[in-house]
């Protein structure tokens, strides 16, 4: 008995990302989903200071 042969086996490290050259298309999706995220916070931040 050497080692360790019972229990969880530790997982494989995964391979790191490639880093993808982002098109239009993808810039523009990011940048619409990043307003909604500004909007909705702001109106949060609305809603919490009528209170």
């Amino acid at each position: 008995m050497s080692g360790r042969q019972g229990g969880k086996a530790k997982p494989l490290k995964a391979p790191k990302k490639v880093a993808k050259e982002l098109d239009e298309e993808d810039l523009a999706f990011k940048a619409k989903q990043k307003a909604e995220a500004d909007a909705k916070k702001a109106a949060i931040a609305k809603l919490g200071k009528k209170k």
